[in-house]
């Protein structure tokens, strides 16, 4: 019963062991996707707007 119960509570502590590891590695890869994610958003120029001062006040509701 002992050796039983032994290889039962070294199987769990593996189980245990692989579960944090897998945790360990998928934040590993959110946070690298949040970083790329973010330095694209940055890459990204802002739009520059060319337009008269009077283009874009009214908006004709009626069609």
């Amino acid at each position: 019963m002992d050796a039983t119960t032994s290889l039962v509570n070294a199987a769990s502590s593996a189980t245990g062991v692989q579960a944090t590891a897998s945790t360990a590695v998928l934040r590993k890869s959110l946070d690298l996707q949040a970083q790329t994610a973010a330095t694209l958003l940055q890459s990204v120029p802002q739009p520059q707007y060319n337009n008269p001062a009077n283009l874009g006040r009214n908006v004709d509701v009626k069609a």
